[in-house]
């Protein structure tokens, strides 16, 4: 008697399952969640607002950072000295209207802002300082 060539049924039904399941786990962990997509946020922003105090101590000039419509805005920077003024996701936005003062002195006052967005109006981000370290997420709320 010659034996069949081949994978049993079991064989076959346990390997789609495992395929199954690391398929879900993949799709899972590529999903962007609102709190992903403002951690993204912030961390640029917590970037941009240290970039913006750098120039503001490199040029002696008072630089202040303000909420502008669906933007931002750096006011006071150097001639010539280029920042973004968007979101890299347009449903950001700043819970609010804070004016975040960076420099031109090398200690700031403790301030922060608020990061929120359309789509998880409930989920919100607190970007600040403390006045002597660098600005970045100071955990979600």
């Amino acid at each position: 008697m010659t034996r069949a060539r081949g994978f049993s049924l079991l064989e076959l039904l346990v390997v789609i399952s495992i395929m199954a399941l690391a398929t879900a786990g993949v799709a899972l962990s590529l999903r962007d969640t609102g709190q992903s997509r403002l951690e993204r946020e912030g961390q640029r922003l917590a970037a941009l607002l240290e970039a913006g105090r750098a120039q503001a101590r490199a040029s002696g000039t008072l630089v202040r950072w303000q909420v502008q419509g669906n933007g931002f805005r750096f006011v006071g920077l150097p001639p010539g000295s280029t920042l973004p003024t968007q979101w890299l996701d347009a449903g950001t936005r700043v819970a609010d209207g804070t004016v975040l003062v960076l420099g031109p002195d090398p200690l700031l006052p403790p301030q922060r802002t608020l990061l929120t967005h359309v789509d998880t109006p409930e989920l919100r981000l607190a970007i600040g300082t403390d006045g002597l370290r660098p600005f970045g997420p100071e955990g979600s709320q």
